[in-house]
């Protein structure tokens, strides 16, 4: 279906939808990088205003890449829940923006219309809004899940403490993991980037993970960031795994090239679950995604960055997981060039997942030849707290030197939670109580070089010089 808008002398016309939400994007590398963004800042409104007046209904008779061709889209359309979409099946996108910025749209209202909203639905109506209403509309939803403790509940924002170290060095990542949590971090998820895909080398850091979760009693969980096909053969061999992690994108294209199917990602989801090691739940998928994966794999299908992303959290939302991830400026500058692009796109990112009913994390992040330093990260972190969002990662002095590039640190979750009066999950602000690491108002206690974990990192460095 073909859409025009006049805007002056100019009538501007876009012959598909697919090309109408590109146009409406706000400027971004990648969608420049992949010749489909808005020739002028006129293209730009006019496509706006174009997209404001198609109906709902119409986003969703329109499918971005045919049935046929690609299973994200049959799962999109298959799983649509048309009971859920009839509150709003008469509005248009501008008139569904209005409809998330009323004072009427409780956390109730949009649990309730989650399975109604398609990542088409939820990137056009996002194209539409300024950062503070991506910022409102988002701070409104509720996305509760559960592992070891429970995520996402009102007055929370958890953390993933990320101890990566170059060489999977035990001792050093023992020190990571042990200072993390001497600063109340590690409520999320103690997640690690191993340096390789070894299966030898990420199981034994998972019974890392494990030996310290399990001796401490910690209320979290454990994840080694390895592929899903390893995670399920280590599963299969009774190394301990709570977690399945897979990075994933919005097209088949996209996650055949990452080598992962919807089938695989069920299986691993089934395995994971019949391990039963959650406590107070079973929600065991960890996913990361980013725009611009799409476009890198070169399988977008002429779609916006955006949109392919929106596409990622529907694969996310069928396995019902504990975190999903998006590493916002990890990709680099050539798909979101400065502070600005990603500021813009970690707000879109977090509200579409949000909206879809996801438990929705960014990290905070660029790479290091990004046009972006830490005071632009300061800002999107403190617009993501005031959007609510679930998690965050934190890694040493914000710099992850295995991957190469700039994150949040132990000290900027101590910011958010001071600046918004947010608290741990209530499994894990217990455990710091009893361990002397926080108090009942979850204020950090001056740290005793004789505590535990200190002694316990101590011990681990000096046993591996000893063998060295």
């Amino acid at each position: 279906m073909a859409y025009s808008q006049r805007v002056g002398t100019t009538t501007y016309t876009f012959p598909c939808l697919k090309v109408l939400l590109a146009k409406a994007s706000p400027p971004r590398a990648g969608d420049r990088l992949a010749g489909i963004a808005a020739a002028s800042s006129e293209e730009n409104v006019a496509a706006k205003l174009a997209l404001a007046d198609v109906p709902l209904k119409a986003v969703l008779a329109e499918p971005l890449i045919p049935y046929e061709d690609d299973e994200v889209t049959r799962l999109i359309l298959d799983g649509h829940d048309a009971r859920a979409f009839e509150p709003i099946a008469h509005m248009t996108v501008g008139g569904f923006r209005e409809h998330l910025l009323s004072h009427e749209m409780t956390a109730a209202g949009l649990a309730a219309l989650a399975p109604a909203i398609t990542p088409e639905i939820a990137a056009a109506v996002s194209k539409l809004m300024r950062n503070q209403d991506l910022i409102l509309a988002a701070r409104k939803a509720r996305v509760e899940t559960a592992f070891r403790n429970t995520i996402g509940l009102p007055g929370t924002m958890a953390v993933r403490l990320q101890p990566n170290h170059p060489t999977d060095d035990a001792a050093g990542v023992m020190a990571s993991i042990a200072d993390g949590l001497m600063y109340g971090c590690g409520d999320a998820v103690i997640g690690i980037n191993p340096a390789t895909d070894s299966p030898d080398r990420v199981a034994d850091l998972l019974r890392l993970l494990d030996d310290l979760i399990q001796r401490y009693r910690i209320p979290t969980q454990g994840c080694v960031l390895a592929h899903v096909t390893t995670t399920l053969d280590l599963m299969a061999a009774g190394v301990p795994v709570d977690l399945v992690f897979q990075s994933i994108g919005g097209t088949e294209a996209t996650n055949r090239s990452f080598g992962i199917s919807l089938g695989l990602l069920r299986e691993a989801n089934e395995a994971a679950r019949a391990l039963k090691r959650g406590t107070v739940g079973q929600n065991a998928m960890y996913f990361e995604t980013g725009q611009g994966s799409a476009l890198s794999a070169d399988a977008h299908h002429g779609i916006d960055q955006q949109t392919c992303e929106a596409r990622a959290y529907a694969v996310a939302r069928a396995f019902e997981p504990l975190l999903v991830n998006s590493v916002v400026g990890f990709i680099g500058p050539e798909y979101l060039y400065d502070g600005k692009e990603i500021l813009r796109a970690a707000l879109e990112d977090h509200f579409c997942g949000k909206l879809m009913g996801l438990p929705m994390g960014v990290d905070v992040c660029y790479t290091n030849h990004a046009e972006a330093d830490q005071d632009d990260m300061d800002v999107v972190l403190t617009a993501l707290a005031a959007a609510g969002v679930t998690y965050i990662m934190v890694v040493p002095g914000a710099d992850d030197v295995m991957l190469g590039y700039q994150s949040t640190s132990f000290h900027d979750a101590l910011f958010v939670r001071e600046a918004f009066g947010l608290r741990r999950a209530p499994e894990f602000e217990a455990w710091l109580l009893d361990m002397e690491i926080a108090d009942k108002a979850g204020r950090l206690l001056p740290p005793s070089s004789g505590h535990a974990l200190i002694t316990d990192a101590r011990g681990a460095a000096l046993a591996e010089r000893d063998s060295a």
